[in-house]
C-alpha cells in the first residue's frame, strides 16, 4: 500500500493555477452573468462572485455545486486540454488530480482532502476515485447531492460519513454505499490521515 500513495502523491502536487480566473473565463465564454450562474447551481450570488476575485476557498462541494451549473466536472475543470486515452492500466502517479489546485478546500482550521479519479470517468460513465483526507478534511457543510449511486471502502484512518439524517463512523475494512441523491458529507474526524477507494456512477466530481 505504502507505495501506491507515494505515487498518489506525486500525482497530486500543487502547481500554479487561478481558480477565480478560470472559473470566470468558463462562465463568460457561457454566457452567463454571476448571479445567473449563482441561480442554476442553487448558490448564493455573493459565493460565486467570493470564488471569483479569489477572497473565497470554495469547499469541494460548493466548487462541484457551480460547476454543475455550467456543466462541466473538477477534471474539465482543472485539466481542460488533457488528451483522450484509450489506457486500460494506470500507474503509480497517473491518476487526474481532481483537488490539489485548488487554494483551500476546506476551512483554515481544517486540514485538504486530496482527489485522483482513474481515467476518463465519462467515457466509462463511472468514476472510480482515491481519496486521502487530512485530519479535519471534510468536503463541506454544503453536502454534496446528485443522481445516481456511490460506495467504497476504507483503507485507513477514520471517516465520519453522514447521508441524510444518518451518521457514522468508519474505520479500515468498513465500507458504505447509498443512493447519491440523498444529501451526504465526508469528514475526517481523526488525527491521521484517512484513505478510502471509491466509485460514482453516473460520474459526478
Amino acid at each position: 500500500m505504502s507505495g501506491f500513495q507515494n505515487g498518489a502523491q506525486t500525482a497530486f502536487q500543487t502547481g500554479d493555477f487561478d481558480v477565480g480566473a478560470r472559473l470566470r473565463a468558463m462562465r463568460q465564454a457561457a454566457g452567463l452573468s454571476q448571479r445567473r450562474l449563482a441561480e442554476l447551481s442553487g448558490v448564493p450570488h455573493g459565493q460565486v462572485a467570493m470564488i471569483e476575485t479569489n477572497r473565497s476557498s470554495p469547499s469541494v462541494a460548493s466548487l462541484r455545486r457551480i460547476l454543475g451549473g455550467l456543466g462541466v466536472t473538477l477534471a474539465e475543470f482543472f485539466e481542460p486540454d488533457r488528451p483522450v486515452s484509450e489506457a486500460i492500466v494506470f500507474r503509480q502517479g497517473e491518476l487526474r488530480d481532481l483537488t490539489s489546485l485548488l487554494p483551500g478546500a476546506a476551512p483554515a482550521r481544517s486540514g485538504r482532502i486530496h482527489l485522483g479519479q482513474v481515467g476518463d470517468a465519462r467515457a466509462h460513465n463511472l468514476q472510480i476515485l482515491y481519496e486521502r483526507y487530512e485530519p479535519g478534511a471534510d468536503t463541506g457543510r454544503s453536502r454534496l447531492e446528485h443522481p445516481g449511486a456511490e460506495g467504497g471502502v476504507v483503507i485507513a484512518g477514520t471517516i465520519e460519513l453522514t447521508v441524510g439524517e444518518r451518521t457514522e463512523i468508519l474505520h479500515p475494512g468498513d465500507s458504505y454505499l447509498f443512493s447519491s441523491a440523498t444529501p451526504h458529507r465526508f469528514r475526517n474526524p481523526g488525527t491521521e490521515e484517512a484513505i478510502v477507494v471509491s466509485a460514482c456512477t453516473p460520474p459526478y466530481l
